[in-house]
């Protein structure tokens, strides 16, 4: 057997909620159990989802930059950009890439504070490719709850 955790994971919550909740007295008790239930729901999601996420924004802000580093005038900024996109993950552990993530995403908030402010021709298509990166990023890590009842 193997045991695929977010499976494991959504069978438990799901034990918890439908058949251990329902037996328990008190408020405190019942709304413990659902939180830890649900908690455990988006522990499953997540577990699926976790490399992959990490691993394609990484991808993504890595284009990103290479794009971004041939139009901007700050030699400084668009020479980090440049090195940042040529970088690689060197694991697809989850802290790992979970680093090189945060790393990026330093950046891109250093790219995303010039583009705003700019007046160049490339500022505002460049703004754009960013706010469509984070949209990106924050659907990718939405959490899916199962309507119960």
């Amino acid at each position: 057997m193997k045991p695929d955790a977010d499976v494991m994971l959504g069978g438990f919550a799901g034990t918890m909620l439908m058949d251990i909740a329902p037996q328990l007295g008190g408020e405190y008790t019942l709304g413990s159990v659902g939180i830890i239930s649900m908690s455990m729901l988006m522990v499953a999601q997540e577990v699926d989802r976790a490399a992959d996420v990490r691993y394609q924004e990484n991808v993504q802000m890595r284009a990103l930059f290479a794009e971004a580093a041939k139009l901007i005038d700050d030699k400084n900024l668009a020479g980090r950009l440049e090195a940042a996109s040529k970088t690689r993950d060197e694991s697809l552990r989850v802290r790992a890439l979970d680093a090189s993530n945060d790393a990026l995403k330093k950046l891109l908030i250093e790219l995303q504070a010039v583009a705003e402010v700019s007046k160049a021709p490339w500022a505002a298509g460049l703004e754009g490719k960013i706010w469509d990166f984070l949209l990106g990023s924050v659907e990718a890590r939405r959490f899916v709850f199962p309507t119960l009842g």
